[in-house]
């Protein structure tokens, strides 16, 4: 089985939590943070919905040039679910095309011309993963502090228990 493929269970599953999440903000409290020097709540969901859209980007090219990013909005949910959909989409095909030495490839983020890291496309797809897990587990705390129930992923939450 080929390195992508062999990653896609991993990256389905969190793909799936990640939409569960992603679906219960409010759309309402876009500009809502819970602390000044925070994230707006509707931007770090667009970071989330965008997120599998760098692993479709990583996978299939070179590098990322954060200096063309056109920045955030604040959006519906509906719009950042769709949004999310489609990366992931593009991103479990780039997974499956991926052939084992397209991960040893380097691969950059940049700043215009300066190149902030480079390194082997393999272990900063991971990291991707990893990102945007991390994203994840901060939008949930921002679900909470807003009192939105909280998915399980990993198991059960106080909002959902054990299904059985």
């Amino acid at each position: 089985m080929s390195i992508g493929k062999s990653l896609l269970p991993e990256f389905d599953q969190e793909m799936a939590s990640t939409r569960r999440v992603l679906e219960r903000v409010p759309s309402d409290k876009g500009e809502w943070k819970p602390h000044p020097k925070s994230f707006a709540l509707g931007h770090l969901a667009q970071l989330v919905a965008t997120m599998p859209g760098w692993l479709t980007q990583t996978i299939r090219g070179t590098e990322i040039d954060l200096a063309t990013s056109k920045g955030y909005s604040f959006e519906k949910t509906k719009t950042l679910v769709d949004l999310f959909d489609r990366n992931v989409r593009e991103a479990r095909e780039a997974f499956a095309s991926a052939r084992d030495e397209d991960f040893d490839v380097t691969w950059s983020l940049k700043h215009g011309d300066r190149v902030l890291f480079s390194g082997a496309r393999g272990p900063v797809v991971r990291s991707h993963i990893n990102h945007l897990i991390h994203h994840r587990a901060q939008l949930t705390v921002y679900l909470r502090l807003l009192d939105v129930p909280v998915p399980g992923m990993y198991g059960p939450t106080a909002d959902e228990p054990w299904q059985g």
